[in-house]
């Protein structure tokens, strides 16, 4: 268990949970601008590993470089397949994200948090005891606002 003054007060956690909104609160976990351009980037990368494959090049390549290569391409899709469908949820108990596991953290858990505001992606790092920093991203506007929000409550918790 954590000592009491780096977790927020019941008080203090009412009131970010009437700030940030009705719970639970979900959304995507990328925005749509960014899941297009991976798609559009996969396909391109997939339409060009064909043309190379089909050309002079391609008939000089080890099948185990190609295989790599295969290999490398399918896990792309699998990556992009989970950046398309994930989602983040805020709930009463803590923060979740779908993903290739699921990613979870309880609110009690949460020593530090810093909000991360990258151009692609807008990013809560949540610190802790374990002192393993778990990622969530925020697809939408609402997320990001409560992301911002969860962030000034712990960052007094330092």
């Amino acid at each position: 268990m954590l000592p009491t003054r780096l977790v927020p007060t019941e008080e203090e956690r009412s009131q970010l949970f009437e700030t940030i909104g009705p719970l639970p609160l979900h959304g995507v976990a990328w925005p749509k601008w960014l899941k297009i351009l991976a798609v559009l980037i996969l396909a391109m990368i997939g339409m060009l590993i064909l043309y190379t494959a089909a050309g002079p090049v391609g008939k000089t390549v080890s099948p185990g470089v190609a295989g790599t290569i295969i290999l490398c391409f399918l896990g792309l899709i699998v990556l992009a397949r989970y950046m398309l469908v994930s989602q983040t949820s805020i709930t009463h108990r803590g923060i979740e994200q779908s993903w290739l596991t699921r990613r979870e953290v309880a609110w009690e858990d949460i020593q530090f948090a810093k909000f991360i505001p990258l151009l692609a992606s807008k990013r809560l790092v949540c610190f802790t005891a374990r002192g393993r920093p778990v990622v969530f991203q925020a697809g939408t506007r609402e997320l990001q606002i409560a992301f911002a929000h969860i962030a000034l409550v712990y960052r007094r918790r330092k």
